[in-house]
């Protein structure tokens, strides 16, 4: 390709491409101009710094007299139910930082003791079931690549299985146990959720693994646009044991989320304003004071998010585990997710 015809090749013809009446930058082709994909696009947003931005302007603190409709407006939008909030009064929360991590009253979500594991949070299934080989579906149809999203296993001295040396033996690896499965699940949390996430189950987290990356949105329509969306985007992976093997819980961020928190991991520092593309960086919560890691109870307070975002869960369980739950219906924190 000629060098006008690269100069060419740029975002904002792409723009107007889509933009303006079919076939109006047609003539463009003959000098060997193409259009952008509307992915490759979409990709090119500079959406950690808009991020950024966001989460400045989530902690500039409201007038008192402003608070009642700025919040009136996002609760009407995104069907936000006050009445489960600990504080309802609209006027105690000095910014949308602050609204958006609203706590809920002890009572609005009882935790189910019946089932083995549970919601961590409120949100839409998106998907669930199985892990076969390598890849697993974010949507129904669109896949990502589980070594991709959980990255190498690579520290023998961190975690107790060695590299993978090919896709299904990455899989196997997790299995630690005869007669076991590998399970996962995606849930959605959608901008009028309730934006805390808890421990599913009872487990024990020893390491985690930070991915730097894009913060593109992760809606249902986003993630069935994108293959391994969740790959791209930033994320924390918690990896540990439960009572039937290795158990994982991951936060991706997302648009407008650049704000991953772990409340008992003080180190972790989520969008950054620079990083290398295809980094992580790993922790360790077992040390020589404390040689398990860190004890989680189901339903105990774990992190949280600032807008919304998606959870994923990826386990070993034996083959009887069977999954309580329908593709895209809406759960809430405390409800049963699955049981043997």
């Amino acid at each position: 390709m000629s060098r006008p015809a690269l100069k060419l090749r740029s975002w904002p013809l792409t723009v107007l491409y889509y933009l303006l009446p079919f076939g109006a930058l047609r003539p463009l082709s003959r000098v060997g101009w193409r259009p952008v994909s509307r992915v490759a696009l979409y990709k090119s947003v500079p959406t950690r710094l808009l991020s950024r931005a966001w989460g400045r302007l989530n902690q500039v603190e409201l007038p008192h007299w402003l608070r009642r409709p700025v919040y009136s407006l996002y609760i009407w939008t995104f069907g936000v139910n006050m009445k489960e909030a600990a504080v309802e009064d609209l006027h105690h929360y000095r910014n949308l930082s602050e609204f958006f991590r609203r706590k809920l009253k002890p009572q609005a979500r009882p935790v189910c003791g019946l089932h083995s594991v549970i919601s961590p949070s409120d949100g839409k299934i998106l998907n669930f079931g199985q892990v076969k080989n390598c890849e697993v579906e974010q949507v129904k149809g669109v896949t990502y690549s589980l070594e991709s999203f959980l990255g190498p296993r690579t520290s023998a001295e961190d975690l107790p299985f060695p590299p993978a040396t090919s896709c299904s033996s990455f899989r196997n690896q997790l299995v630690t146990r005869e007669g076991n499965e590998l399970y996962h699940c995606v849930i959605y949390l959608a901008p009028g959720d309730y934006h805390c996430f808890h421990s599913p189950t009872d487990w024990t987290v020893s390491h985690r693994r930070h991915f730097p990356g894009s913060l593109m949105s992760v809606n249902p329509g986003m993630a069935r646009w994108i293959k391994e969306l969740f790959c791209h985007n930033e994320r924390v992976v918690l990896t540990g044991d439960w009572k039937h093997g290795f158990f994982s819980l991951t936060a991706v961020g997302a648009t407008n989320v650049g704000s991953i928190r772990i409340y008992f991991d003080r180190d972790l520092h989520t969008n950054s304003p620079r990083y290398s593309k295809g980094s992580y960086n790993d922790f360790s919560f077992v040390t020589h004071a404390n040689k398990e890691g860190i004890p989680m109870r189901k339903g105990e307070h774990l992190g949280e998010f600032n807008l919304g975002s998606t959870i994923v869960l990826i386990f070993e369980a034996p083959k009887d585990f069977n999954f309580k739950l329908k593709a895209g219906q809406k759960i809430r924190f405390g409800e049963a997710l699955g049981s043997l």
